[in-house]
């Protein structure tokens, strides 16, 4: 039995509204729910937003079975870099209190007086008080959590659809 949404343009079209959809409660729980984001958790976004960037030209473009491969390389390393920005974070949050290291300023502080992207993101995984708190939880999970659980979905997911996918004429 095949897996069909593995197929053509599906695994992209998945994958897009994957990330559409956890990008935007994350820009909810920022201006809606009020839920100011740290330095990781921007972080964090930017994996999304490559792999959601990836999956939307791979579904313009339907690639063929290496076409697919090399479209899941660059998503990969978005998947990674989520990966890593989200174990640290997680790793933050269940640091003792009196372990956690100082705050360091916030990302708009950073941005505003001009620091360099490579600043930026030396400053949020080294002086990251500010990520250790937990605004946010369900089902006992926060929200970094949650997150390093749908960056391991998607590798698996890519992976997957990168290697067992097929071309489907459309």
């Amino acid at each position: 039995m095949r897996a069909y949404f593995l197929d053509g343009r599906a695994p992209f079209a998945w994958l897009a509204m994957m990330c559409i959809g956890l990008l935007g409660y994350a820009y909810f729980a920022e201006f809606a729910l009020g839920l100011e984001p740290c330095p990781l958790c921007m972080l964090q976004r930017f994996g999304f937003m490559g792999i959601l960037v990836m999956a939307l030209l791979a579904l313009l473009h339907n690639p063929g079975p290496w076409g697919r491969r090399l479209y899941a390389v660059p998503m990969l390393a978005s998947a990674g870099w989520g990966l890593t920005t989200a174990y640290r974070h997680v790793w933050l949050q269940s640091l003792p209190e009196d372990e956690v290291p100082d705050c360091g300023p916030g990302l708009e502080f950073m941005q505003s007086y001009g620091f360099s992207w490579a600043e930026i993101v030396t400053e949020a995984f080294t002086g990251s008080g500010q990520c250790a708190e937990i605004d946010w939880a369900f089902l006992g999970l926060s929200m970094p959590f949650w997150t390093l659980i749908w960056y391991v979905v998607a590798v698996v997911f890519i992976f997957t659809a990168a290697v067992w996918g097929r071309q489907v004429a459309s």
